[in-house]
């Protein structure tokens, strides 16, 4: 088995997956629309956004509306990747667990971790 695509609910998939484009450089999936859309890497992994009406963004750490999963990034430098992704339109939680690794969310509220590449 192996595993071929990840599907986000969010409000705005067009404007989810602009900013995941940005982030990580995969390719817009020629069958993108205004209600799914996708991006693939480089190994054939999509990364898929589809809307969902009265979305409700999750409040990490907060479980009030849980996370359910997140995305684990790998960077070479936390702080340059730190500053690249507030830029594109992240935002950083008060909350960090750990200094190894920083938490952010997305532009849909979804958190997602940077860790340094090993």
């Amino acid at each position: 088995m192996k595993l071929r695509a990840i599907t986000l609910d969010c409000p705005d998939p067009e404007a989810l997956a602009a900013f995941y484009r940005r982030a990580t450089g995969f390719e817009p999936h020629p069958g993108s629309d205004a209600d799914f859309a996708a991006l693939t890497s480089d190994d054939g992994l999509a990364i898929g956004f589809q809307r969902v009406e009265n979305y409700r963004a999750p409040r990490w750490p907060d479980q009030s509306v849980p996370q359910q999963f997140h995305f684990d990034f790998a960077v070479d430098d936390l702080d340059e990747a730190e500053a690249r992704l507030l830029e594109l339109g992240a935002a950083k939680p008060d909350h960090q667990p750990h200094d190894r690794w920083r938490v952010f969310t997305d532009p849909a509220g979804h958190p997602f971790c940077v860790v340094l590449r090993s």
